[in-house]
C-alpha cells in the first residue's frame, strides 16, 4: 500500500515554512518527515500516520484501537505509534500529533 498523498499534503501545509530543518524522505512505502536528520513522523505506507514520540509518553497515548504501537518486521517499536486516519481527520488533531513528533525529534542529536 502506498502512503496517503492527501495526508502528506496536509502534513506539509501544517508544518509550513517555519521548519527549515525539515526534509522529506520516501521509505518503507511511506513518506517520512525528518527533523535534523531524524524521522519525526510519516504518512505511513500502511495507512494513517506514524509518529515518533518520547518513550516515556508512548504508553499513555496508546488506546489499542486508534493509536497502537508500531510493529515492523515482527518487532514492536517502543516509541513509534501508528495513528489511524480517523484520529487525525481534522487539522487540529493532526497538528497535535505533528507537534508531538517534531518536539521529540528535536531532542535527538542531528544526523
Amino acid at each position: 500500500m502506498a502512503y496517503d498523498e492527501e495526508l502528506a499534503e496536509r502534513i506539509r501545509d501544517l508544518l509550513g515554512p517555519t521548519l527549515p530543518e525539515m526534509a522529506e524522505k520516501k521509505m518503507f512505502g511511506g513518506l517520512g518527515f525528518m527533523v535534523g536528520g531524524n524521522m519525526a513522523l510519516a504518512a505511513s505506507g500502511r495507512g494513517g500516520l506514524m509518529v515518533r514520540v518520547d518513550p516515556e509518553e508512548a504508553e499513555s497515548l496508546i488506546d489499542g484501537e486508534s493509536v497502537s504501537p508500531m510493529v515492523m518486521g515482527g518487532r514492536q517499536m517502543n516509541n513509534w505509534l501508528q495513528v489511524t486516519l480517523g484520529v487525525v481527520e481534522d487539522d487540529a488533531a493532526l497538528q497535535e500529533w505533528i507537534e508531538r513528533g517534531v518536539a521529540y525529534a528535536r531532542t535527538l542529536p542531528p544526523k
